[in-house]
């Protein structure tokens, strides 16, 4: 926050999740421990982007896009400003635009036609369920609950309990296995956003739905199978999060960050049993010895992957890592703030 003005957050200062990201954990930041200078930040952000009739620029192509919406709702609640309401409706009737596959999931953009990506639940998922409880269309929490089964049936390694970063339905892409067109690794990172909005899904979620047994099991067993590749010595998980001991594989921090958080908030949520909070400790533990700060005292959170799209080992392996890249900064922030409601259990 020091070091960017709000319009000026990298990589380009436009809506889009790379700022939503960050900005998302500032605002849960600021709920737990106040703070003005927070609350400015962001509607500062939002108020750079959206003109005076609830008009803004973003990418109607892609769910990426809609994740920043979520900056949303506290501004409408506490302000008597339409435009936020405005802007919110504009990203909500994005849904029914949609491609979608044969058996009706999301494209992740409309550049990759047939593939459903990991990412793409959290990007719209969290987003939708948002805004069906502050303005009452539950029909969007059903919309999440068959994204998340959708992608889970076509993602989802029985093997390792990991999932596959994308589908590809027509089975045209490189990289899509021609007989199940899943991508060939597990990228973190995405598998991260995933374990995310199994959380989200499980707080939206009333105690008598349905679809609450279906959706913690299937947030327990990936914080089983994520457990099972925790570096030993480290507490911290790999780009490729399989292949610890491939050549050129590399530990890195977001997605270890996002790890650390699903298994915390499991645990919180009542999903896992407390024996699987000395994981979350090492993981945490293992972060803390990462970080660092400059001259000035600030901040420095190192080893994050920039942004990637699907491919093969190398080319995950291959992708450059940067400092304080906002998907691995905002994903630091939410994995703090679950590690400190666990305090009282350690």
């Amino acid at each position: 926050m020091a070091a960017y003005k709000p319009a000026e957050l990298p990589p380009d200062g436009r809506w889009h999740y790379h700022q939503g990201v960050f900005l998302e954990s500032m605002r849960q930041l600021k709920a737990h421990i106040g703070g003005e200078d927070y609350e400015k930040y962001i509607k500062a952000y939002v108020d750079y982007n959206i003109d005076e009739n609830g008009n803004f620029l973003w990418n109607r192509k892609e769910l990426d896009a809609i994740q920043a919406g979520l900056l949303l709702f506290e501004l409408d609640e506490q302000t008597d400003d339409s435009r936020y309401r405005t802007a919110a409706g504009k990203l909500r009737n994005m849904f029914p635009t949609l491609n979608r596959t044969s058996d009706g999931g999301f494209w992740h953009k409309d550049g990759y036609p047939y593939q459903m990506w990991l990412d793409g639940l959290y990007m719209g998922g969290v987003f939708a369920m948002n805004y069906s409880e502050k303005y009452d269309e539950p029909e969007l929490l059903e919309m999440v609950l068959e994204q998340e089964r959708l992608m889970r049936k076509h993602t989802r390694d029985q093997q390792t309990g990991l999932y596959h970063h994308a589908w590809d339905e027509s089975r045209k892409q490189p990289w899509a296995d021609k007989e199940t067109g899943k991508s060939p690794e597990f990228w973190g990172r995405a598998i991260g956003w995933y374990g995310i909005t199994f959380n989200e899904i499980l707080d939206f979620l009333p105690e008598s739905h349905a679809s609450r047994v279906e959706v913690s099991s299937a947030l327990r067993d990936l914080a089983v199978s994520l457990v099972g590749y925790q570096d030993e010595k480290t507490g911290l998980w790999y780009q490729v999060v399989d292949k610890p001991d491939h050549p050129g594989n590399w530990i890195e921090t977001s997605c270890s960050a996002l790890f650390v958080y699903t298994i915390a908030r499991a645990i919180r949520g009542g999903h896992l049993d407390e024996s699987y909070l000395p994981y979350a400790v090492k993981g945490y533990r293992g972060l803390i010895e990462r970080m660092q700060f400059d001259e000035n005292g600030r901040f420095i959170m190192p080893e994050i992957c920039i942004g990637t799209g699907v491919g093969d080992y190398q080319h995950y392996i291959n992708r450059p890592k940067t400092e304080n890249d906002l998907h691995g900064v905002g994903a630091f922030v939410l994995a703090s703030m679950e590690m400190q409601e666990l305090l009282p259990a350690l």
